[in-house]
């Protein structure tokens, strides 16, 4: 094929994708996806997150070909102990004589475990309970708003050690105690995009022809919440990297020699002064991962959020 015959091949499809009278589902489902990435591309910062989140993706999938040295094994520590970044070490040495380096790129899977258990736990969880809450109403409604409310009352980082406080110090109840506490504000979501939509006509349309309750929720309520409540998860994964940080740099989540970003800078904050990189450059990485993350969400609020575009 020539470049001619791939510039019409892409014109084409281009034609294809923003037909205003599609000819099938398929092509429907193809233009609005394919708008909703032209306008999330117009995003500057939306682009840069996607791109910081990428990069922590494939970081995380290759670590083991990126890192230059082993994240568990430490070298000579009369040598090579705290030492200061270099071509030979691009982050430093830890007192362990670790490459820092290193440890942040290994770092990087537990991170990426961290938030994307929690988001396939916490957000089923908050769908679950916020569209059955606003379909049922009444009682239902009641008890449900209840239970999330108390988990509301509380800040997350300090639930968070209260129940792994109760389970025990270890990256497993960590990822288990910050899905517990993250669920409610995707409830209250789910729940008051259900109180807009449940009495609509479509819905009417549907509970006439005999479909059960169950099958309404899942099959046409919950796909119209969906869409907040990934933007409020993409934007909510910051404050869960900083949470698994915390209970690290408290010694309740991920355990030693384990390379987790908030126990380095724990290992490192007594070295602060004379040697600044042993707890900076850690820190330095959460603060871009976060700062990634709000970017995305921010980007994908102004394209998937109808109420938020201009």
């Amino acid at each position: 094929m020539t470049e001619l015959d791939a510039d019409h091949a892409n014109q084409g499809l281009r034609q294809w994708l923003l037909s205003e009278q599609p000819a099938s589902r398929r092509q429907a489902r193809s233009g609005q996806a394919y708008r909703a990435w032209l306008a999330f591309r117009a995003n500057r910062l939306g682009m840069l997150g996607l791109g910081i989140v990428l990069a922590l993706v494939l970081v995380a999938i290759f670590a083991g070909f990126i890192a230059p040295y082993d994240p568990l094994l430490g070298g000579d520590l009369r040598t090579e102990r705290l030492l200061p970044p270099s071509w030979d070490h691009l982050m430093g040495t830890d007192d362990l004589a670790r490459d820092i380096f290193s440890r942040v790129v290994h770092g990087s899977r537990v991170t990426l475990l961290v938030v994307g258990l929690v988001a396939i736990i916490a957000t089923p969880v908050g769908l679950l309970v916020g569209t059955t809450a606003g379909y049922f109403g009444g009682w239902v409604d009641t008890v449900l708003m209840r239970v999330t409310d108390i988990f509301l009352a509380f800040p997350r980082l300090i639930l968070a050690l209260a129940f792994v406080a109760a389970l025990g110090p270890g990256i497993e109840n960590a990822i288990i105690a910050i899905a517990i506490t993250s669920w409610p504000p995707y409830a209250r979501l789910a729940r008051a995009e259900t109180l807009t939509i449940r009495n609509a006509e479509h819905i009417d349309a549907i509970r006439l022809q005999g479909a059960s309750s169950g099958r309404i929720i899942w099959g046409h309520v919950v796909p119209l919440c969906l869409s907040s409540v990934i933007i409020r998860v993409t934007l909510d994964m910051a404050g869960i990297i900083l949470t698994a940080a915390g209970l690290g740099f408290l010694g309740l989540g991920a355990q030693p020699p384990q390379p987790e970003w908030g126990a380095m800078i724990a290992a490192g904050r007594k070295f602060l002064i004379d040697y600044w990189w042993v707890a900076t450059m850690p820190g330095l990485a959460i603060f871009i991962v976060s700062l990634g993350f709000n970017f995305l969400g921010d980007g994908l609020r102004d394209v998937l959020d109808p109420k938020a575009q201009k």
